[in-house]
């Protein structure tokens, strides 16, 4: 703990929880946002090497809950089903990991901030994507940008919940693939971001201690999940996205 306050304020650390606490009710509810939202807030305040140290340990521990929530088997045959897009993901994202470090912490609130924007922005609209079947190519150049982005951020929802949308993926497997797709990432990431010193003897605590709240918000999001209508939360999560996104490239280019 000691560590811990040495890198934030009790104040930070207390706001801190409150954004875990909000992605995880996010995360249960419809599936993604965790990592985007836990950026987007504790950036707002801490800096952005910082607040992607804080979300790493949820992330992994959210997804692999999501993963297997129906078995190891239907994961299994998630991660067949979507192998390319796994396989050129993990690439690029072990490779821009360790670019962190090197880019000024305004071009990562860019590189983040436009792509959730316009994500957010599209879906509210209405706009989706709509493809016939898989294609490899598609396949490898969604995985590409989503790992790229993932490497950097943290996140790589807005591609992938683009390109499940795109495919038509019934709902209960769109939720599972997410699943699998963000916690294999993440694991990825973990080992990336230990390498690429993010993630390190200093910033574990913080990791740690987002672990719980995160899971807390998950544990009251699965089960609101049923009962209210998920579109409204949908919608009102994209908003959330939105405004956020925009926050960071308000940032990004202000500073």
């Amino acid at each position: 703990m000691e560590t811990l306050f040495l890198l934030i304020s009790p104040l930070q650390l207390v706001a801190a929880v409150g954004v875990a606490l909000l992605a995880g009710v996010i995360k249960g509810m419809v599936g993604f946002g965790m990592p985007m939202i836990l950026i987007s807030g504790l950036s707002m305040f801490l800096s952005p090497e910082l607040a992607l140290a804080g979300l790493i340990l949820a992330t992994v521990a959210s997804n692999g809950i999501q993963a297997l929530r129906q078995g190891w088997i239907a994961a299994w045959h998630s991660v067949q089903r979507f192998q390319v897009f796994l396989l050129v993901g993990l690439v690029f994202l072990v490779s821009s990991a360790q670019l962190v470090r090197l880019l000024p912490a305004q071009v990562l609130l860019l590189v983040l901030g436009v792509p959730i924007t316009v994500f957010a922005f599209l879906q509210l609209s209405g706009f989706r994507f709509h493809l016939q079947k898989p294609s490899t190519r598609i396949e490898a150049a969604v995985g590409a940008f989503a790992g790229f982005i993932g490497g950097l951020s943290g996140v790589w929802g807005p591609p992938t919940v683009a390109y499940l949308t795109a495919l038509d993926t019934p709902k209960g497997e769109h939720i599972r693939v997410q699943g699998v797709i963000y916690g294999l990432g993440a694991v990825a990431l973990l080992v990336a971001h230990t390498g690429s010193g993010v993630l390190r003897a200093e910033t574990l605590p913080l990791s740690l201690a987002l672990l719980p709240p995160a899971m807390l918000g998950m544990w009251v999001g699965v089960r609101w999940h049923d009962s209210i209508d998920q579109a409204t939360f949908r919608k009102a999560t994209l908003v959330v996205l939105a405004v956020a996104g925009l926050n960071l490239v308000r940032r990004g280019v202000f500073g």
